[in-house]
């Protein structure tokens, strides 16, 4: 620890060099269209947070990724022991054409959680994470819609996980998944981290 740090430099150097690896190998099998993902974006965001000590970045991100970290283990954990996938977000991962250099790497899915509740844990978690990270959700979600390949559903913004959605115009549908993912996904996480931090801090 450097004076005046709160996180190890090993940590930071760590998850760094998991970037220089993770990063361009990812651009190379899926493509850059890959970076639109919520999860893959906060995999840089991360990085910077933990550089730069930001409470409210890391708190963002462990928003992020926490919730949708816990599903995609159970989903996936459930689908090698029994073949089906109860929430259908990593077929991919039993899918024999998946490159498998990729669903290797895809185990970044654990590891985000970790690396985000442990700097949490070390520099405390910023109640105001909510608002941002549901902006940043919403222009990302946008943007994913604008500009990447609807064939690859990028953050569900076509259809939830894969599936067909025909019941909603596609605009209707993107406005409804915008409010659902920050009351499903991010609140959750939010007030679970604040009574955690409530008792933490109880004398």
């Amino acid at each position: 620890m450097m004076p005046g740090q709160r996180l190890p430099i090993w940590i930071k150097l760590a998850f760094t060099a998991w970037i220089l690896f993770w990063a361009p190998a990812y651009a190379i099998l899926l493509g850059a269209e890959n970076y639109f993902w919520l999860c893959n974006m906060a995999s840089f965001l991360i990085l910077i947070g933990l550089w730069l000590e930001s409470r409210l970045l890391l708190s963002m991100q462990w928003l992020s990724v926490v919730l949708i970290g816990l599903l995609w283990g159970t989903d996936l954990a459930i689908a090698w022991l029994t073949g089906w996938h109860p929430f259908g977000g990593t077929a991919y991962m039993l899918d024999p054409d998946f490159p498998n250099l990729a669903r290797v790497l895809s185990f970044y899915h654990l590891l985000l959680p970790l690396v985000a509740g442990y700097a949490i844990f070390r520099v405390g978690y910023q109640a105001p994470a909510l608002l941002y990270q549901t902006l940043l959700t919403w222009l990302m979600i946008v943007l994913t819609y604008w500009l990447t390949d609807p064939e690859r559903n990028i953050n569900w913004v076509h259809a939830p996980f894969g599936m067909e959605q025909d019941f909603l115009p596609p605009l209707v549908y993107l406005v409804v998944l915008a409010l659902a993912w920050p009351v499903l996904i991010y609140l959750p996480v939010h007030f679970l981290t604040l009574w955690l931090e409530r008792r933490r801090n109880r004398p």
